[in-house]
């Protein structure tokens, strides 16, 4: 009984290290609070794609509209969990994670995304074939004006070619670092904020309008 108490409280003492780690990381000097750190990596989390599948996990672009359109339709399918889907819930789910000025039109015969089957009338999403990288980012910082979010980020890859070992890499794919399978995320952080040098970074726009977040515009931040 003694050990499982000792054990909750460490853990709970990781927890609330973590959270205040992250809090003072990113929002202490922009009085910006844990709720709203949470939600803004929840929102990228969710637009942040996969480099073998569309070239850049997050590409660069001056508006929503001008994004590259593979990139939006496989960030739509990404947020749809289902096998058959209508048209409507397509363009239902692009202006729920782009916003209401999102004016792309997926095309109505189907695309590399969704593949059309004329005799339901319904469309399917295509499978995705992924290599042994997991493509991530960190926040690095945050500002924040008005109702606009400007958040820095961090690019890196994170290698499982290795048994045991998760080998940290840049999007040059060079190594940068490496820790073991079980060890934390906040290890992988670590490493990847004290080599921030020789990472990628971007700076996403993201607006808030009815309490949601919608990214407006991503450019890479040049050293």
């Amino acid at each position: 009984m003694k050990k499982m108490i000792i054990i909750i409280v460490v853990l709970a003492g990781i927890l609330i290290s973590m959270i205040i780690y992250k809090n003072m990381a990113v929002g202490s000097k922009n009085n910006i609070n844990i709720q709203e750190i949470k939600n803004i990596e929840e929102n990228i989390e969710k637009i942040y794609l996969w480099k073998e599948v569309t070239n850049e996990a997050l590409p660069n672009f001056n508006s929503i509209n001008e994004a590259d359109d593979l990139w939006c339709w496989e960030v739509v399918k990404k947020n749809i969990e289902k096998f058959e889907i209508s048209y409507k819930e397509i363009e239902d789910v692009s202006k729920e994670i782009f916003g209401q000025d999102f004016d792309k039109k997926f095309p109505e015969e189907g695309n590399g995304t969704f593949e059309y089957n004329e005799e339901n009338g319904i469309y399917i999403p295509t499978e995705i074939v992924l290599d042994q990288m997991e493509d991530n980012f960190i926040i690095n910082n945050i500002k924040k004006i008005n109702q606009q979010y400007e958040v820095e980020i961090i690019e890196y890859l994170e290698d499982y070619s290795n048994e045991g070992k998760v080998i940290i890499r840049n999007l040059q794919n060079e190594e940068i670092g490496r820790v073991n399978e079980n060890e934390s995320e906040t290890k992988i952080h670590e490493i990847v904020k004290e080599n921030g040098n020789r990472f990628n970074k971007k700076r996403v726009y993201l607006n808030e309008k009815n309490d949601k977040l919608f990214v407006e515009k991503v450019e890479k931040i040049q050293e």
